[in-house]
Protein backbone atom coordinates (compact mmCIF):
# COMPACT_ATOMS: atom_id res chain seq x y z
CA UNK A 1 0.00 0.00 0.00
CA UNK A 2 2.77 2.00 1.29
CA UNK A 3 4.36 2.15 -2.62
CA UNK A 4 1.12 2.37 -4.34
CA UNK A 5 0.29 5.76 -2.71
CA UNK A 6 4.03 6.95 -2.33
CA UNK A 7 3.80 6.24 -6.41
CA UNK A 8 0.53 8.07 -6.56
CA UNK A 9 1.85 11.26 -5.07
CA UNK A 10 5.02 11.12 -7.40
CA UNK A 11 2.85 11.08 -10.46
CA UNK A 12 0.41 13.48 -9.15
CA UNK A 13 3.35 16.04 -8.58
CA UNK A 14 4.99 15.27 -12.33
CA UNK A 15 1.04 15.55 -13.83
CA UNK A 16 0.66 18.48 -12.69
CA UNK A 17 4.36 20.04 -13.94
CA UNK A 18 2.83 19.07 -17.21
CA UNK A 19 -0.53 20.73 -16.90
CA UNK A 20 -2.04 17.27 -16.77
CA UNK A 21 -4.63 15.76 -14.44
CA UNK A 22 -4.03 14.57 -11.27
CA UNK A 23 -4.57 10.61 -11.09
CA UNK A 24 -6.80 8.18 -9.49
CA UNK A 25 -5.76 6.73 -5.83
CA UNK A 26 -7.26 3.14 -5.68
CA UNK A 27 -7.59 1.26 -2.81
CA UNK A 28 -8.61 -1.87 -1.67
CA UNK A 29 -10.68 -2.75 1.75
CA UNK A 30 -11.58 -6.43 2.71
CA UNK A 31 -12.19 -8.18 5.94
CA UNK A 32 -9.40 -11.02 5.41
CA UNK A 33 -6.95 -8.58 5.60
CA UNK A 34 -5.86 -8.98 1.73
CA UNK A 35 -6.41 -5.29 1.07
CA UNK A 36 -4.54 -2.25 1.90
CA UNK A 37 -7.55 -1.72 4.81
CA UNK A 38 -9.76 -3.62 6.87
CA UNK A 39 -12.25 -1.30 7.26
CA UNK A 40 -13.97 1.17 4.84
CA UNK A 41 -13.11 3.99 7.74
CA UNK A 42 -9.76 3.34 7.66
CA UNK A 43 -9.39 3.50 4.11
CA UNK A 44 -11.34 7.12 3.86
CA UNK A 45 -9.18 8.38 6.90
CA UNK A 46 -5.95 7.18 6.03
CA UNK A 47 -5.75 6.14 1.57
CA UNK A 48 -4.44 9.84 1.16
CA UNK A 49 -2.06 10.31 4.12
CA UNK A 50 1.01 10.42 1.25
CA UNK A 51 -0.89 11.80 -1.50
CA UNK A 52 -0.23 16.03 -1.51
CA UNK A 53 -3.37 17.74 -0.95
CA UNK A 54 -5.44 18.75 -3.92
CA UNK A 55 -3.61 16.68 -5.96
CA UNK A 56 -5.70 13.64 -6.59
CA UNK A 57 -8.68 13.23 -9.70
CA UNK A 58 -10.28 10.87 -6.88
CA UNK A 59 -10.17 8.85 -4.74
CA UNK A 60 -11.43 4.94 -5.26
CA UNK A 61 -12.12 2.70 -2.42
CA UNK A 62 -12.70 -0.84 -4.12
CA UNK A 63 -14.88 -3.12 -1.30
CA UNK A 64 -14.34 -6.86 -1.42
CA UNK A 65 -17.46 -8.86 -0.48
CA UNK A 66 -18.51 -8.95 2.64
CA UNK A 67 -20.71 -7.64 5.54
CA UNK A 68 -19.08 -4.08 6.82
CA UNK A 69 -20.42 -3.67 10.48
CA UNK A 70 -19.42 0.02 10.77
CA UNK A 71 -20.28 3.56 10.95
CA UNK A 72 -18.44 5.56 8.14
CA UNK A 73 -18.16 9.27 7.67
CA UNK A 74 -16.98 10.71 4.76
CA UNK A 75 -15.69 14.19 5.56
CA UNK A 76 -16.13 17.58 4.05
CA UNK A 77 -12.33 17.51 3.20
CA UNK A 78 -12.45 14.28 1.22
CA UNK A 79 -14.24 15.56 -1.81
CA UNK A 80 -14.24 12.95 -5.09
CA UNK A 81 -14.74 9.73 -2.86
CA UNK A 82 -16.09 6.14 -4.52
CA UNK A 83 -17.09 3.11 -2.81
CA UNK A 84 -17.42 0.75 -5.26
CA UNK A 85 -18.48 -3.00 -4.70
CA UNK A 86 -18.98 -5.87 -6.92
CA UNK A 87 -21.92 -6.68 -6.25
CA UNK A 88 -24.59 -4.89 -4.07
CA UNK A 89 -26.34 -7.87 -2.55
CA UNK A 90 -22.88 -8.97 -1.47
CA UNK A 91 -20.95 -5.49 -0.41
CA UNK A 92 -23.25 -4.65 2.84
CA UNK A 93 -22.41 -1.35 5.05
CA UNK A 94 -24.74 -2.11 8.34
CA UNK A 95 -25.00 -0.51 11.68
CA UNK A 96 -27.95 -0.83 14.09
CA UNK A 97 -28.74 2.86 15.58
CA UNK A 98 -31.84 4.36 16.69
CA UNK A 99 -32.05 8.10 16.89
CA UNK A 100 -33.70 7.99 20.45
CA UNK A 101 -30.35 6.33 21.38
CA UNK A 102 -27.44 8.79 20.20
CA UNK A 103 -29.14 12.10 20.41
CA UNK A 104 -31.32 12.34 17.54
CA UNK A 105 -31.88 11.71 13.65
CA UNK A 106 -29.15 12.91 12.38
CA UNK A 107 -26.94 11.22 13.77
CA UNK A 108 -28.16 8.01 13.28
CA UNK A 109 -26.59 7.16 10.23
CA UNK A 110 -24.79 4.03 9.48
CA UNK A 111 -23.16 6.14 6.80
CA UNK A 112 -22.75 10.22 6.69
CA UNK A 113 -21.39 11.81 3.85
CA UNK A 114 -20.23 15.01 3.49
CA UNK A 115 -17.43 15.48 1.00
CA UNK A 116 -18.56 16.96 -2.63
CA UNK A 117 -18.78 14.58 -5.58
CA UNK A 118 -18.99 11.22 -3.82
CA UNK A 119 -20.14 7.78 -5.89
CA UNK A 120 -20.95 4.71 -4.94
CA UNK A 121 -21.66 1.69 -6.86
CA UNK A 122 -22.79 -1.76 -6.34
CA UNK A 123 -22.93 -1.14 -2.15
CA UNK A 124 -25.68 -1.84 0.07
CA UNK A 125 -26.24 0.62 3.14
CA UNK A 126 -28.46 -0.43 5.88
CA UNK A 127 -29.58 0.27 9.37
CA UNK A 128 -30.73 -2.73 10.51
CA UNK A 129 -32.86 -0.92 13.51
CA UNK A 130 -36.41 -1.30 12.48
CA UNK A 131 -39.22 -0.26 13.45
CA UNK A 132 -39.55 1.98 16.87
CA UNK A 133 -37.19 4.59 15.95
CA UNK A 134 -35.58 6.85 13.03
CA UNK A 135 -32.89 5.19 12.05
CA UNK A 136 -30.93 6.13 9.21
CA UNK A 137 -29.03 4.20 6.71
CA UNK A 138 -26.92 7.09 5.10
CA UNK A 139 -27.11 11.08 5.24
CA UNK A 140 -26.06 12.59 2.21
CA UNK A 141 -24.79 16.12 2.39
CA UNK A 142 -22.94 16.00 -1.13
CA UNK A 143 -23.33 18.17 -4.31
CA UNK A 144 -23.02 16.16 -7.20
CA UNK A 145 -23.51 12.94 -5.87
CA UNK A 146 -24.39 9.82 -7.72
CA UNK A 147 -25.27 6.78 -6.32
CA UNK A 148 -25.26 3.52 -8.78
CA UNK A 149 -26.88 0.07 -8.33
CA UNK A 150 -26.79 0.55 -5.06
CA UNK A 151 -29.36 -0.71 -2.28
CA UNK A 152 -30.51 1.70 1.05
CA UNK A 153 -32.42 -0.36 3.68
CA UNK A 154 -34.39 0.91 7.09
CA UNK A 155 -37.44 1.48 8.12
CA UNK A 156 -38.31 5.12 9.28
CA UNK A 157 -36.35 7.70 7.34
CA UNK A 158 -33.83 5.10 5.86
CA UNK A 159 -32.18 7.64 2.72
CA UNK A 160 -31.81 11.12 4.00
CA UNK A 161 -30.95 13.33 0.67
CA UNK A 162 -30.06 16.26 3.26
CA UNK A 163 -28.77 18.90 0.14
CA UNK A 164 -27.00 19.42 -2.87
CA UNK A 165 -27.50 17.87 -6.09
CA UNK A 166 -27.68 13.64 -6.51
CA UNK A 167 -28.64 11.60 -9.13
CA UNK A 168 -29.43 7.61 -7.98
CA UNK A 169 -29.69 5.27 -10.92
CA UNK A 170 -31.22 1.57 -11.15
CA UNK A 171 -31.13 1.46 -7.21
CA UNK A 172 -33.53 -0.11 -4.41
CA UNK A 173 -34.82 2.10 -1.34
CA UNK A 174 -37.10 0.54 1.17
CA UNK A 175 -38.55 1.53 4.32
CA UNK A 176 -41.88 2.60 5.43
CA UNK A 177 -41.89 5.84 7.43
CA UNK A 178 -41.05 9.01 5.13
CA UNK A 179 -37.86 6.82 4.14
CA UNK A 180 -36.79 9.12 1.48
CA UNK A 181 -36.75 12.47 2.91
CA UNK A 182 -34.53 15.59 3.14
CA UNK A 183 -33.85 18.67 0.93
CA UNK A 184 -31.92 17.89 -1.86
CA UNK A 185 -31.98 18.12 -5.41
CA UNK A 186 -32.46 14.72 -6.36
CA UNK A 187 -33.13 12.44 -9.32
CA UNK A 188 -34.22 8.98 -8.92
CA UNK A 189 -34.03 7.26 -12.27
CA UNK A 190 -34.70 3.92 -13.20
CA UNK A 191 -35.47 2.90 -9.31
CA UNK A 192 -37.00 0.30 -7.25
CA UNK A 193 -39.16 2.11 -4.24
CA UNK A 194 -40.15 -0.95 -2.19
CA UNK A 195 -42.63 0.06 0.91
CA UNK A 196 -42.07 -2.51 3.39
CA UNK A 197 -44.97 -1.47 6.04
CA UNK A 198 -48.18 1.24 5.44
CA UNK A 199 -46.82 4.74 5.33
CA UNK A 200 -44.83 7.42 3.74
CA UNK A 201 -42.33 7.64 1.04
CA UNK A 202 -41.34 10.74 0.85
CA UNK A 203 -40.88 13.67 3.23
CA UNK A 204 -39.32 16.58 0.92
CA UNK A 205 -38.44 20.04 3.05
CA UNK A 206 -37.99 22.83 0.39
CA UNK A 207 -38.35 25.71 2.30
CA UNK A 208 -39.06 28.35 -0.53
CA UNK A 209 -41.17 28.86 -3.70
CA UNK A 210 -38.65 29.39 -5.37
CA UNK A 211 -36.34 26.83 -4.14
CA UNK A 212 -34.31 24.34 -6.44
CA UNK A 213 -35.04 21.79 -4.52
CA UNK A 214 -37.37 18.41 -4.76
CA UNK A 215 -37.32 14.96 -5.41
CA UNK A 216 -38.04 13.29 -8.84
CA UNK A 217 -38.89 9.66 -9.32
CA UNK A 218 -38.26 9.06 -13.41
CA UNK A 219 -39.48 5.73 -14.62
CA UNK A 220 -38.91 4.16 -10.96
CA UNK A 221 -41.21 0.94 -9.82
CA UNK A 222 -43.01 1.56 -6.31
CA UNK A 223 -43.54 -1.74 -4.88
CA UNK A 224 -44.34 -3.12 -1.44
CA UNK A 225 -44.17 -6.58 0.58
CA UNK A 226 -47.63 -8.76 0.53
CA UNK A 227 -50.08 -7.32 2.61
CA UNK A 228 -49.05 -3.45 2.63
CA UNK A 229 -52.16 -1.86 1.09
CA UNK A 230 -52.28 2.12 2.51
CA UNK A 231 -48.81 3.76 1.05
CA UNK A 232 -48.90 7.77 0.96
CA UNK A 233 -46.23 9.27 -2.08
CA UNK A 234 -45.54 11.77 0.34
CA UNK A 235 -46.18 14.40 2.82
CA UNK A 236 -44.49 17.87 3.35
CA UNK A 237 -41.84 18.03 5.97
CA UNK A 238 -41.75 21.79 5.24
CA UNK A 239 -44.68 23.86 3.44
CA UNK A 240 -43.07 24.36 0.14
CA UNK A 241 -42.22 20.35 -0.13
CA UNK A 242 -41.57 19.83 -3.81
CA UNK A 243 -41.41 15.58 -5.34
CA UNK A 244 -43.14 14.96 -8.85
CA UNK A 245 -43.66 11.21 -10.29
CA UNK A 246 -42.55 11.07 -14.01
CA UNK A 247 -43.28 7.71 -15.61
CA UNK A 248 -43.61 5.25 -12.85
CA UNK A 249 -45.49 2.22 -12.48
CA UNK A 250 -47.39 2.26 -9.16
CA UNK A 251 -48.28 -0.84 -7.50
CA UNK A 252 -51.86 -1.42 -5.33
CA UNK A 253 -50.52 -0.32 -2.25
CA UNK A 254 -50.63 3.78 -3.34
CA UNK A 255 -52.80 5.29 -1.50
CA UNK A 256 -55.69 6.71 -3.88
CA UNK A 257 -55.87 10.60 -2.86
CA UNK A 258 -51.69 9.65 -3.21
CA UNK A 259 -50.76 12.67 -0.77
CA UNK A 260 -51.08 13.63 2.78
CA UNK A 261 -50.82 17.02 4.06
CA UNK A 262 -49.09 16.43 7.48
CA UNK A 263 -52.36 18.07 9.27
CA UNK A 264 -50.92 21.52 7.47
CA UNK A 265 -53.39 22.88 5.71
CA UNK A 266 -50.61 25.76 4.30
CA UNK A 267 -49.07 22.44 2.39
CA UNK A 268 -51.97 22.10 0.42
CA UNK A 269 -51.12 25.96 -1.11
CA UNK A 270 -47.56 25.85 -0.87
CA UNK A 271 -46.52 22.33 -1.53
CA UNK A 272 -45.67 21.04 -5.37
CA UNK A 273 -46.81 17.34 -5.95
CA UNK A 274 -47.00 16.08 -8.95
CA UNK A 275 -47.43 13.49 -11.34
CA UNK A 276 -47.08 12.70 -14.97
CA UNK A 277 -47.63 9.11 -17.27
CA UNK A 278 -48.34 7.30 -14.10
CA UNK A 279 -48.88 3.41 -14.73
CA UNK A 280 -50.18 0.79 -12.88
CA UNK A 281 -53.28 -0.15 -10.30
CA UNK A 282 -51.82 2.63 -8.00
CA UNK A 283 -51.67 5.54 -10.56
CA UNK A 284 -55.79 6.68 -10.06
CA UNK A 285 -55.21 10.41 -11.17
CA UNK A 286 -59.39 11.58 -10.68
CA UNK A 287 -58.82 10.22 -7.26
CA UNK A 288 -55.93 12.25 -6.10
CA UNK A 289 -56.27 15.07 -3.59
CA UNK A 290 -57.35 18.04 -5.50
CA UNK A 291 -54.34 20.19 -4.55
CA UNK A 292 -51.73 17.74 -6.24
CA UNK A 293 -50.68 19.10 -9.78
CA UNK A 294 -50.90 16.80 -13.01
CA UNK A 295 -47.90 17.43 -14.69
CA UNK A 296 -48.26 18.68 -19.00
CA UNK A 297 -45.38 17.29 -21.29
CA UNK A 298 -43.59 20.32 -21.11
CA UNK A 299 -43.68 20.80 -17.68
CA UNK A 300 -42.77 16.91 -16.93
CA UNK A 301 -39.10 18.00 -19.15
CA UNK A 302 -38.14 20.45 -16.92
CA UNK A 303 -37.74 17.49 -14.40
CA UNK A 304 -35.31 15.89 -16.74
CA UNK A 305 -31.98 14.97 -14.90
CA UNK A 306 -29.76 16.93 -17.06
CA UNK A 307 -32.23 19.85 -16.56
CA UNK A 308 -33.59 19.61 -13.27
CA UNK A 309 -29.81 18.91 -11.30
CA UNK A 310 -27.88 20.93 -14.40
CA UNK A 311 -27.05 23.96 -11.50
CA UNK A 312 -24.88 26.92 -12.29
CA UNK A 313 -21.69 24.49 -13.60
CA UNK A 314 -23.65 22.44 -16.11
CA UNK A 315 -23.53 19.38 -14.39
CA UNK A 316 -24.82 16.20 -16.43
CA UNK A 317 -25.10 13.51 -14.36
CA UNK A 318 -26.61 11.13 -16.69
CA UNK A 319 -23.99 11.26 -19.13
Amino acid sequence: MRTLLAAAAFLSAAALLHGAAPPTVRVVVAQDGSGDYPTIQNAVDHALDRVTSGTWSRLIIEIQPGTYHERVVVPQDRPRVTFRGTDARTTIITFRTAAKDVGGTFFSATVDVNGAAFEAENVTFENSLGPGSQALAIAVHSDRAVFRKCRFLGYQDTLYAASGRQYYVDCYIAGAVDFIFGNAQAVFDDCEIHATANGYLTAESRTASDGPEGFVFLHSRLTADDGVTGVYLGRPWRLYSRVVYIDCRMGPQIRPEGWNNWNKPDAEKLAFYGEYGSQGPGANPEARVKWAKKLTEAEAKQFAPDVFLRGRDGWTPAK
